[in-house]
């Protein structure tokens, strides 16, 4: 696996453990449609969350979270519509998160922008 996919892969599994430990449940995790992959699907309190994580070693030029432009919010509100289409959850209130994950010498900085952006 490349190193980037890796980070992004190990990313993805500390935001996962940071809402588990929330007391999400983890519903699916890089669930792929045609529209795009979402990264993380939660539920919790009747509620489902659609998290997408963003990891970066470096953060200087950019705030990871601002990689989730209005295209890519786009593609990620079309790819959630399509799992709650196919999901018993399809009546469920919706929120979107986006979750930066930072490398840190003593771990992982996990932010966390809930409500990031809605369906319009």
């Amino acid at each position: 696996m490349p190193a980037d996919k890796a980070l992004g892969a190990r990313g993805e599994a500390v935001a996962a453990k940071y809402y588990q430990q929330k007391g999400y449940l983890l519903l699916n995790h890089n669930f792929r449609t045609r529209m795009g992959e979402l990264d993380l699907i939660l539920y919790k309190d009747g509620g489902i969350v659609f998290a997408e994580v963003k990891t970066r070693t470096d953060v200087r030029k950019a705030a990871p979270a601002e990689a989730v432009n209005a295209h890519k919010q786009h593609c990620l509100i079309a790819a959630a519509q399509l799992y709650l289409q196919r999901s018993p959850y399809a009546e469920a209130p919706v929120r979107f998160d986006v979750v930066e994950v930072i490398p840190t010498q003593c771990g992982w900085q996990v932010h966390c922008i809930r409500d990031a952006f809605q369906i319009t």
